[in-house]
Formats: structure tokens, sequence, C-alpha cells
């Protein structure tokens, strides 16, 4: 695929991440528009903090999924079973999801296209109908999470008066409350997101300043990496939560909110430079909100006996209990932050299963029926978790650790496809990663996926007890790696799948 190919236009029959009337301007804010960069290679636009605050936005909506129910669990267990041992992980397994996320960006910015419409366009069927199937399990896995996060807070906001599956059905209908939010323009809606996770920086940092931690054990945490045979399980659990597979597809097609020519390699790399310091800047947020939780749960409950037994469902208890009530109960304070974390990433996994959906199988469909089929997909095995596992605390930690493994699952088919259309000449042109990012993504890349393959072992060989499980099991791992064997396969020997049909194009006058 050429640099022009790369750049043809979308054709009427496909589908488009979004119109070209529900983009932000960027360009005419300036007073150097007509200035055309790419005719003088040494000189580049000057940097203008008006541009950065409206290329503020998709970054922070993708901040969310490293801020969702399943990310506090794991950072209240860490902080509870670990103490402050573990916050540099996080620091760095944090580091790792910038890099990924700044990838995808990267794409969706140089190619006009999102990662879910390019593995349609290049992969042959069989390979992206798979690649498809697992992105809408793992966002299903991701929103039984989310939905069952937000169920967990109405209930302790009700004082048990809304059971877990009536909070289930009222955390579905923020399905409408997108669609509502997204008729008044995306800039609207991401100011919906920064109030929600201003509201949990806000819960938490008010239990960081109620419990005190210490901040010379913070410091210490973060500045002198510590592992042990017994935190292993939660430093596995750190890593696997920070990169989620629908948000890697996510990303890519966020950036298309703003309005860049990607015909001009100037606005090209100037909306990558703020996409950067903007994408930074959120993730910065997010690890300060995570730190809040880890080092409130070390505080008050690391090398006590109730440590292990300390899950979502019934940490904020444990909170009131240590500290009681008072004006602010601790336990509602926890309770808002959740519920902000879940509402968020909810309303985040619909964003993301219309693009997954759109972009794979090219559906041109309203958004309002695309959005109900994505929310029903993820809310009807919700609904049933809600019923089964509503009387079961440990129950519900133990169908979270069955996700956790879902989503460590999913994450080759997101991340290997990423950095095999990145790192290809073909798709990005002229920016394409080079060598030395190309072998530092692949190098975290096999890190990420040998972690989560661990916990995928130590998992699976537990529960894998006799022969009838056996079996199936040892199919699907065969499965499983000859599959991403044959990813990696595709991005060393890449043909594109359908450049026969690019070449049949009709060439444009500019050509």
């Amino acid at each position: 695929m050429s640099e022009t190919d790369r750049e043809r236009p979308l054709l009427e029959s496909e589908d488009r991440a979004y119109e070209e009337t529900e983009k932000v301007l960027i360009v005419g804010i300036d007073e150097e528009e007509d200035v055309d960069y790419d005719d003088d290679p040494g000189n580049s636009p000057k940097f203008s903090w008006k541009k950065l605050w409206l290329f503020t936005g998709p970054g922070f909506l993708m901040s969310i999924a490293f801020l969702d129910p399943g990310n506090l669990e794991s950072d209240l267990q860490a902080g509870a079973i670990a103490g402050y041992s573990l916050i540099w992980l996080l620091m760095w397994a944090t580091a790792i999801g910038l890099l990924i996320q700044l990838l995808s960006a990267r794409l969706g910015v140089a190619t006009g296209r999102h990662l879910a419409e390019l593995c349609r366009e290049e992969y042959p069927t069989w390979a992206r109908m798979v690649l498809w199937i697992m992105a809408e399990i793992a966002l299903i896995g991701a929103d039984i999470q989310e939905v069952i996060g937000s169920a967990i807070a109405i209930k302790i906001l009700s004082n048990g008066l809304v059971p877990l599956w009536a909070g289930v059905v009222i955390t579905a209908l923020d399905c409408f409350i997108f669609l509502f939010l997204e008729n008044y323009g995306i800039r609207k809606l991401e100011a919906v997101f920064a109030i929600l996770i201003a509201t949990m920086a806000l819960a938490f940092a008010w239990m960081f300043g109620q419990t005190k931690p210490s901040g010379t054990e913070l410091l210490v945490g973060a500045l002198v990496p510590k592992l042990s045979s017994r935190t292993i399980k939660q430093a596995v659990g750190i890593v696997g939560c920070i990169i989620m597979p629908h948000n890697v597809f996510l990303h890519s097609a966020l950036v298309q909110s703003r309005e860049v020519d990607p015909k001009k390699r100037f606005r090209v790399k100037e909306a990558l430079k703020y996409y950067s310091i903007e994408s930074t800047g959120a993730l910065a947020v997010s690890f300060i909100i995570n730190v809040f939780v880890t080092t409130v749960f070390a505080k008050s409950f690391y090398g006590t006996d109730i440590a292990d037994t300390i899950g979502l469902a019934n940490a904020g208890q444990y909170l009131q209990d240590k500290y009681g009530g008072g004006f602010f109960p601790i336990l509602y304070i926890w309770a808002i932050g959740v519920l902000a974390a879940g509402q968020s990433s909810t309303i985040t996994g619909t964003y993301a299963g219309q693009f997954i959906m759109g972009g794979f199988l090219n559906l041109k469909m309203k958004k309002w029926v695309r959005a109900l089929i994505t929310r029903s997909c993820a809310i009807i095995p919700t609904m049933i978790v809600a019923l089964v596992f509503d009387s079961s605390d440990s129950m519900l930690d133990e169908l979270n650790e069955w996700l956790n493994v879902l989503q460590s699952v999913q994450i080759p088919f997101a991340v290997i496809p990423l950095l095999c259309l990145v790192s290809n000449e073909q798709i990005m042109g002229s920016f394409k990663i080079q060598p030395l990012v190309q072998t530092i993504s692949w190098i975290v890349a096999a890190l990420v996926i040998a972690i989560n393959g661990y916990l995928m072992v130590d998992f699976f060989s537990g529960a894998a007890t006799n022969v009838v499980l056996l079996v199936p099991v040892i199919i699907f791992a065969v499965a499983y790696v000859l599959f991403v064997l044959y990813l990696i396969s595709r991005g060393l020997t890449y043909t594109p799948w359908q450049l026969v049909a690019s070449h049949k194009e009709p060439q444009r006058d500019d050509e």
C-alpha cells in the first residue's frame, strides 16, 4: 500500500469513526495556518496552549480503562497484601500502558483509520473474524467487571435496598445517557468524563487524607523494586489490569475526533505531539488515583488477618469498620468513587463496542442501534452473573479472577496486530515507528504477554484437575499459541490482504 493508497478517502459504503461534521476543528485558530511547514522541514508550528486544549479529551477517555473497578480491586488487593512494595510496578506498568496507547493513537492519526478497520482491511476473512470475536469477548469480560462494580456501589449507597441485579439494570441505562450526550457533540461527552474522573480523584484523595498513609513508605515503594513469592499474584494482577484489549482499539478511534489533514505531514506530527502530551497527563492522573487506592489499603490492612479476604464487594465495609462513621462515612466516599469508575468505564465500553463492531464488520447502521446491540451483549451475561453471585462476596472475587484471566487471554489479539501495523511503512508511510522503538515495543509486548501467560497457566493448572477438563484446555492452548504465532508471522512477512482491491480503486486527480 503506497503513501497515496494510505491516504485514500473513505468510500460512502465504509463505516466511519466520526462524520466530518462531528469532528473538533483544529485548523484556523492561529496566525500561521497558511504556512506549509512541509516545504520547510527545519521549521514547525509554535506550541499553542489553545491547540493543546482542543486536542485534550481522547487521552482522558482512554485513561478510564486504567481506573475501572477491575483495576481498583487489583489496587486494593495489592495494598492489603503487599503493602507499599508494588507501587514501583504500578508506575512502570502505567508507563508500559502509555507506550501501547501512544502507538494506538499514532496508528489512528497517521492512517485516518482505527485498529478494527485496519484489521478488517489487512487480514483474511477467517483471521479477522477470530480477532473480532476475541475483541468482543474481551469487551464483554471488561464490561461485566465494570457493571458489577457500579452495581456494588449502588447497593452500598442505597443501604442494601437496591439488589445487585437492579443495580445492573440501572447501570445499563447509561447507554441512553451516552447516546443523549453524543448528540450534543464530542466535547460535551468529554466534559462529562472529566467530571467523573474528578469525582474519583476527590473521593480517593479524601480517603487518602483520612487514613494518612506513610509518605516515606510510599516513596520507597515507588523507587525501590521489591517482589516476593507472596506478592507475585498481586504483581501479575497489576500488570494484567493495565492493558485492556478494547482500550487499544478505542484510542485509535478516539483520536480521529479532531480534524487533522493526513495529506499535510506537519499537521499529523503536530497532532501526535499534542496527543502525546495529553495522554501522558491523563495517565499521570490515573496513576495518582491508583496510588491513592493502593496506599489507603496498605495503611489500613497490610499485615492484618483479613488482608487476603478483601475484595471490591466488601472493601467499603472493612474501611467503615476500621474508621467508623462521621459526617462523611468513608463507606459512602468509597462507593461514590467506585460508582464514578464503573459508570465512566461502562460508557467507554459502549463507545469501544461501537468502533469494534463497526470496524471489523463495516456495519452501516444508526449509532443508537449499534449501541443497543453492544450494550445487550454485555448486560445479558452480567445480569446472569448478578443473579447467581449476589449472595456471596467470595464468589464475586472468584468471578473477578476468571474475568482477569479472560482479559489476559485476549491481550495478544490487540497488541500484536497493533505492533505489526505501526511498524509497516506500507500502512504508516513516513510515520512508521523506528527500529529502536519497534524493538522496545516488541520486548514490552513479549513481557506483558509472558506475565499474563503465567497468570493463565497458574489459573488453569489449578482449575483443570481432571482429564475431562484438561483435554479441552490443552486443545485450546495449542490453537491459541498457533494463532498468536500466525499473527506474529504476518508482521514479519507482511502482504496486505486487500492490496489487489486497493490497486483497482480509481486514481485521484492529484496522483
